[in-house]
């Protein structure tokens, strides 16, 4: 059902792709567009610390120390697979780079940064691993077969099923160098879907051949929020696309009809999140509501150095209004599958800024790599269960320097995370989500320490990287991994559910055939998805998604590096 006027809730990346279709595919006015959201950030962030202490969600939670740069997290693209994404980019300006497109910016840089990474698995006692041996043996290889092969026809029957489920004959496999790093690099536990484990494994096929160095990943010139988000917010500004922002959207109004399943929006209830005053905004017949119903972010919250970040109990902006509309409608999915279990999805991540390079030359003294290549995730080196599992003790990520375009020559910032919070430090005595910014420093000197192999040890400088850090701020993110919670294939709604008049939903929350979460990919195709329904666009016209796990020279050179 075609319409003329659209309302966004959610400024993240999903809706503005989705303003940029109506715009320049369904020949739009940029005036005929409005988004509600609490910020213009979305999942792919990237701020001054002192900016993001302002934000909704750090109110509550006031920072002591405000300097540096916070990145609550980071996503790493692939131009193979992320073909939705790198034609958005191609459609708008890039925001630091003259005459070119924010497409042409990253491809750019990304030529002349190419990624390699040479440590990405470390461990005490044996410094770096070679991730190129996966470790495999044939059952896990037979059950990784079964995976990879199974049609998109058979799908359901992974319905709420784990990856725990899914390899119960098979432990073995979670001692793999081949789990560790899927584990760390896309944020999969053993609680996690096996559904979404299949698609990643069709969809990433190839990736597998070449894990352990990751050089099918290409990183953005600066964070993701001034490569990617600025050039889109920029973009709809000039087309005179009205961004209002400090907007909690908390309910909707349906339309009453007699079977009560045709899903008709007539208004929306809001909160001014700065004055706390409640408004209303009507929805009329000619006005399409597209809603990114699951935010990642929604509920993080902020630490300083001194500080650790405190643990948000809300449910969450975004979900508390999908739970909303599932409370009215019954085929719009079941919100509680990812934000009803913390535990599966909760991180803690970390931002450190440094006033110089010590620590950064230090990190690629032991890693043997310059910044730009590196997400080095570091093992125990005991087993923690008894069936021989290690830990992740924890990840971090070096970006090429600067990060942020206003970093200062002499400046660094290394972003880390921890995908068990729960789990203690093995150099500072308590759980990391109990970590002031400082504690998470020791404990990755620590980590550094216990792999350097030489001459002399980090740790000899321990006190002048710690006196040469402005800030290290933590981030309690208890939805960072939700997307991947356990489900059944209609705990999403899709994006345009059966019976919808003008509502969509659209980000990583919605169920797109084959396309799998946690990617720029499925959001921006989302919204693409969405934006062609209310302008009338054939669906046959959206961009056209490859599908590497049917090209057979992919799938054998992945069978040959299972046996490696």
């Amino acid at each position: 059902m075609t319409k003329s006027k659209a309302i966004m809730i959610g400024a993240g990346l999903a809706n503005m792709a989705a303003a940029v279709y109506l715009i320049q595919e369904g020949h739009w006015q940029g005036n005929q567009i409005t988004f509600y959201s609490i910020d213009d950030h979305g999942s792919n962030d990237g701020s001054a610390a002192d900016e993001a202490a302002d934000e909704y969600w750090n109110k509550n939670h006031p920072l002591d120390n405000t300097k540096g740069f916070i990145a609550r997290g980071g996503r790493m693209l692939n131009y193979r697979t992320y073909v939705d994404l790198m034609d958005l980019l191609d459609r708008v300006p890039s925001a630091t780079e003259p005459a070119m497109t924010a497409a042409e910016d990253t491809r750019d840089f990304d030529a002349h940064h190419r990624t390699f990474d040479k440590a990405r698995l470390m461990e005490g006692g044996k410094g770096i691993i070679d991730g190129g041996k996966l470790g495999l043996n044939n059952k896990d290889r037979w059950y990784l077969t079964k995976l990879i092969l199974m049609p998109d026809s058979k799908e359901e029957e992974l319905d709420n099923v784990t990856i725990a489920d899914y390899f119960k004959e098979d432990q073995h496999i979670f001692q793999t160098n081949f789990w560790y790093m899927w584990e760390t690099t896309f944020a999969f536990r053993t609680q996690s879907s096996a559904q979404e484990l299949r698609r990643y494994m069709h969809q990433m096929i190839y990736e597998f051949t070449q894990i352990e160095h990751l050089v099918g990943v290409n990183r953005t010139r600066y964070n993701q929020y001034e490569s990617m988000m600025l050039p889109l917010i920029n973009y709809l500004k000039e087309q005179g696309v009205n961004i209002v922002l400090n907007r909690r959207v908390t309910d909707f109004e349906f339309k009453d009809t007699p079977m009560q399943d045709q899903i008709t929006v007539t208004g929306l209830k809001m909160t001014n999140t700065e004055t706390d005053e409640v408004e209303h905004v009507d929805v009329d017949d000619d006005t399409a509501v597209i809603f990114t119903n699951g935010s990642i972010t929604d509920s993080a919250t902020l630490g300083d150095y001194n500080t650790p970040a405190a643990e948000n109990m809300d449910y969450g902006a975004a979900a508390s209004l999908w739970k909303k509309a599932t409370d009215r409608f019954y085929n719009l999915g079941n919100p509680d599958k990812f934000f009803a279990d913390r535990d599966a999805s909760e991180w803690v991540s970390f931002t450190l800024t440094t006033k110089n390079h010590t620590l950064l030359n230090e990190i690629t003294r032991i890693t043997t790599q310059v910044p730009g290549n590196a997400l080095n995730s570091f093992l125990s080196t005991s087993p923690i269960t008894p069936l021989g599992n290690k830990d992740v003790n924890m990840s971090i990520v070096v970006h090429h320097q600067p990060h942020f375009t206003t970093q200062k020559p002499n400046e660094s910032v290394i972003w880390g995370y921890f995908l068990y919070p729960r789990r203690r430090g093995e150099f500072v005595e308590k759980p990391y989500i109990e970590m002031t910014g400082k504690e998470m420093a020791e404990e990755l000197i620590g980590q550094l320490s216990k792999v350097d192999p030489g001459p002399g040890n980090i740790m000899d400088k321990k006190q002048e990287i710690l006196d040469s850090i402005i800030n290290n701020i933590p981030s309690y993110m208890p939805y960072a991994s939700a997307l991947f919670n356990n489900r059944a294939k209609a705990d999403r709604p899709l994006v345009i559910p059966a019976h919808s008049t003008n509502l969509a939903f659209t980000g990583e929350f919605a169920e797109q055939p084959y396309q799998m979460v946690f990617t720029e990919q499925s959001a921006v195709r989302s919204g693409e998805i969405a934006a062609y329904h209310f302008a009338g666009i054939p669906m046959s016209k959206l961009v056209k998604n490859p599908r590497y796990d049917k090209d057979p020279k992919t799938l054998a050179r992945a069978t040959r590096k299972m046996f490696r």
